[in-house]
């Protein structure tokens, strides 16, 4: 069993046991993104808009600040990489508006500015099209089957990589996703990545080096989320739009989840899900502990499945208002 981190604007909220009783955190610091230390899942990190970087060490159940050393009060993506250390820390990434990068070895305590990424020739290019002013690291993954592989998402403009814990950089290369907002790898896919894009759907299985798109079906390729099943990495879901308009409000919000398996060409998977109109773009969340579970929660509620994405049913959540009904910023699982 494992518990749910649903992210929204006003909260974070957790979902914990099978009446998943729910708690409420961060009211109204703007909570923006989550990330669990897989390797030592007391540990938990949310990055918030506009009031820094949050750390539980309790399996999120308190909260501190977590942000010495990081310019940014808006910290727009987190993630957790393998431990490297002796001490069981995972390292950590932080990304922030204005689009920088930190990383802490401490599990927050102190951070180092990755600064060779604001040094990358495209970054002159990078511009966020509601506020062109400014862009943000959209997402951070850090390469489950690589130690010090990392790729960075700047919304909007590029994806980029480091293979050395983000001590030097690689530019975005000719082809790939130019508007990623959201990558994920797999550990039983080693050198491959997955970015769902504004600008589409995007498959490496070189580390980046080279991308396809393979959209057959794909109708709608404004894509929000992505989650691949923790037993199959040729099983794919995305969250999908037909732009940013129809994706994030509930009151003009048209969205669907798509599937894709070995290889075949994209299908709708709404088996379950509330019809598209009205509904904002699913986020995902799977663990290892669960093959063939895939988590969805929208502006609707909850929903899991059990069968990577085929079909879905709503969990009974009673959640404090108000709730995930403005929609869902980011998911994630936590083990109990």
């Amino acid at each position: 069993m494992v518990s749910i981190i649903v992210v929204t604007r006003a909260a974070l909220l957790i979902a914990r046991g099978s009446a998943w009783a729910v708690e409420e955190h961060l009211r109204a610091r703007g909570a923006d993104c989550v990330a669990v230390d897989a390797g030592d899942p007391t540990r938990v990190y949310c990055g918030t808009l506009g009031s820094g970087l949050f750390r539980s060490r309790d399996g999120g159940r308190n909260w501190e600040s977590a942000a010495p050393g990081i310019e940014h009060e808006a910290i727009t993506a987190v993630a957790v990489g393998r431990a490297e250390r002796s001490d069981g820390f995972g390292i950590v990434y932080a990304g922030t508006e204005p689009s920088a990068v930190f990383r802490s070895e401490t599990g927050g305590d102190t951070w180092v500015d990755l600064g060779g990424l604001r040094a990358l020739p495209s970054a002159s290019t990078w511009s966020f099209p509601p506020r062109p002013h400014t862009h943000h690291v959209r997402w951070i993954e850090a390469d489950v089957t690589a130690d010090g592989r990392v790729f960075v998402a700047i919304e909007a403009g590029a994806l980029v990589r480091t293979f050395d814990g983000g001590q030097t950089w690689h530019d975005r290369v000719r082809g790939g996703p130019y508007d990623t907002h959201k990558a994920a790898t797999h550990p039983l896919a080693p050198g491959r990545i997955y970015s769902a894009a504004g600008d589409g759907y995007f498959e490496s299985e070189d580390g980046g080096d080279s991308w396809r798109s393979p959209e057959d079906g794909l109708r709608h390729r404004y894509l929000v989320d992505i989650a691949v099943n923790p037993a199959d990495p040729d099983a794919v879901v995305v969250s999908a739009a037909d732009g940013p308009f129809v994706a994030y409000r509930p009151q003009s919000a048209e969205a669907y989840v798509y599937r894709r398996t070995g290889g075949q060409r994209w299908e709708k998977a709404m088996s379950g899900l509330p019809d598209a109109t009205g509904t904002t773009a699913s986020r995902f969340a799977t663990h290892a502990s669960e093959p063939g579970v895939i988590y969805a929660a929208n502006n609707r509620g909850l929903f899991r499945s059990d069968d990577a994405g085929r079909s879905w049913k709503i969990l009974d959540v009673s959640w404090p208002k108000p709730g995930p009904t403005e929609g869902v910023a980011a998911l994630a699982c936590l083990p109990e």
